[in-house]
């Protein structure tokens, strides 16, 4: 059994921020868990856009608190962001993600899981695998 606090977490290495400044990622559970998925704890800051493009990886995005809206580019559909929403890149969906007027903690589980280094490139992908 592998146990973790997020407040530990916040104080290591598993903490990632984008050097942009729009969020950051508390790694909880990483590829060398050997689960099948990562799980973090994001935080996108209010007021920001991160453009996004997850084309080697599927996310799930849960909101706990704060608010936002997620715009997918292939049809330019918005979506409002509150607590109790979630959100599936089943389709390797190219998108934009927008903080709203406080800042947004979401839980994001990935597949294949994250090596725990990732941050989004140019185009927002992360790498297929860092390890």
């Amino acid at each position: 059994m592998i146990v973790r606090t997020l407040e530990d977490a916040l104080g290591s290495e598993r903490l990632v921020r984008a050097e942009n400044g729009n969020w950051q990622s508390v790694r909880l559970s990483l590829k060398e868990d050997r689960m099948g998925h990562s799980f973090n704890i994001t935080t996108i800051f209010k007021g920001t856009k991160t453009h996004i493009h997850y084309k080697n990886h599927l996310e799930t995005v849960y909101v706990i608190s704060g608010n936002g809206r997620v715009e997918t580019l292939s049809d330019g559909k918005m979506y409002d962001l509150k607590p109790g929403t979630v959100y599936l890149l089943n389709e390797h969906d190219e998108h934009y993600l927008y903080g709203g007027d406080e800042d947004m903690v979401v839980a994001c589980v990935f597949d294949p899981p994250l090596s725990g280094r990732e941050v989004h490139d140019e185009h927002g992908v992360y790498p297929a695998d860092l390890d």
